[in-house]
């Protein structure tokens, strides 16, 4: 335990120290070549060509992945920090615009997949596991949160009731709009469109677009989709 717990202390020290003297080193003066050479030493997995603007922070990085041709933007805060077993994991040609806010709180995977797109603001919240499919596009200032607080207790102070979490999961291919919410328990299908400020609180079927607060189907892309495979669908 004691052993443990002195790793942890000199692998936040190392990250402290090395996040502190690069992480403001500008553009012009080469600082996202030097962040990608030097981060390798603290992070689980750092691939080529990934560029980190000046003013990133980066929390518990023994427990961020980040693969090939990531770009993350200024002003992004990324926390793995809580649990031995978080883990935040960035894939192939993946963006973080700015003022991204990723966070794990305990025991939390986040897991964004190849190609996708997160705008500036955005903020994305465990403790629940959170997977976040490829090629998606995630508009400014939504926000993604895997848990909910218990209040059935009217006497005790509901920041003492505890939360439940049971994951969010936004299959390939959406596209949620300006300041959508997805709330915790969801599942967002494959192909669907969520309308600018939305709040999700259910499942919604692949292929659908959905608007409203809370966000109702207002439509299915079936059919499109069906032309674009050269099925064809019946005018009947």
């Amino acid at each position: 335990m004691n052993n443990q717990l002195h790793s942890t202390k000199l692998q936040r020290f190392q990250e402290l120290l090395l996040t502190t003297l690069l992480g403001d080193i500008p553009t012009i003066a080469l600082g996202p070549k030097l962040r990608n050479l030097v981060y390798r030493q603290i992070f689980a997995q750092l691939g080529s060509s990934v560029y980190i603007q000046n003013g990133v922070e980066f929390l518990g990085t023994a427990s961020i992945e980040v693969g090939k041709r990531v770009y993350i933007f200024k002003g992004v805060r990324i926390d793995a920090q809580g649990h031995p077993n978080n883990k935040v994991y960035l894939a192939n040609s993946v963006a973080i615009e700015r003022n991204v806010d990723i966070g794990c709180l305990a025991d939390t995977s986040i897991y964004i997949d190849e190609e996708t797109f997160i705008g500036p603001g955005v903020c994305i919240e465990g403790p629940g596991n959170i997977k976040i499919g490829k090629r998606c596009m995630i508009a400014a200032n939504s926000g993604i949160y895997a848990n909910n607080h218990n209040f059935a207790n009217s006497v005790e102070p509901i920041k003492y009731q505890g939360v439940t979490r049971q994951g969010i999961v936004i299959e390939d291919d959406c596209w949620l709009g300006h300041g959508v919410t997805v709330l915790d328990g969801v599942t967002i299908g494959e192909g669907s469109v969520i309308g600018a400020g939305a709040v999700v609180n259910k499942n919604i079927p692949p292929f659908s677009v959905a608007v409203g607060v809370p966000a109702r189907v207002i439509k299915s892309r079936i059919h499109q989709k069906l032309w674009e495979k050269g099925v064809g669908v019946s005018g009947k």
